[in-house]
């Protein structure tokens, strides 16, 4: 039983750290295509460095969220609200990625409005995955407690 449950412990943290390297390549795109704009902020290696570390963090706690207990949600309650903020963070974040790696691949243009736009998705998609991700945790310990 001993060996199941490490071997179940090891498969998680692998899952864990392959997501957390998606949200990394992610946030590498995103940066990329930001860098592109010429806009002074966005185009040094400390901002490109933290949208890699904000992707590794938003991909590694925000995907993967506790859910209640079937017993704790009543008949109302059926949509978990951190599931959803978890899922709608991982839609804007990877939008905001495909659209920059689409942008990168085929050499368009940056329009600063739009990669303002793609910014906005990326940021706003990451920090809903990491607050769904605190939350969930946060609950599921107030449960063991």
């Amino acid at each position: 039983m001993q060996d199941y449950v490490l071997i179940s412990r090891l498969a998680h943290v692998i899952e864990r750290s392959g997501l957390a390297m998606a949200g990394a390549m992610c946030g590498t795109f995103v940066a990329a295509q930001m860098s592109k704009a010429n806009v002074a902020p966005f185009d040094s290696g400390g901002f490109m460095a933290l949208m890699v570390l904000v992707g590794t963090i938003a991909f590694y706690i925000g995907i993967n969220v506790p859910r209640p207990p079937a017993a704790q949600v009543s008949e109302r309650e059926r949509v978990d609200a951190v599931e959803v903020l978890s899922a709608a963070g991982t839609f804007l974040a990877t939008v905001a990625a495909l659209v920059s790696v689409f942008a990168i691949v085929f050499d368009e243009a940056p329009q600063r409005a739009w990669e303002f736009v793609v910014a906005s998705w990326w940021l706003g998609g990451a920090t809903m995955q990491i607050a769904a991700g605190f939350i969930g945790r946060q609950r599921a310990s107030s449960r063991v407690a």
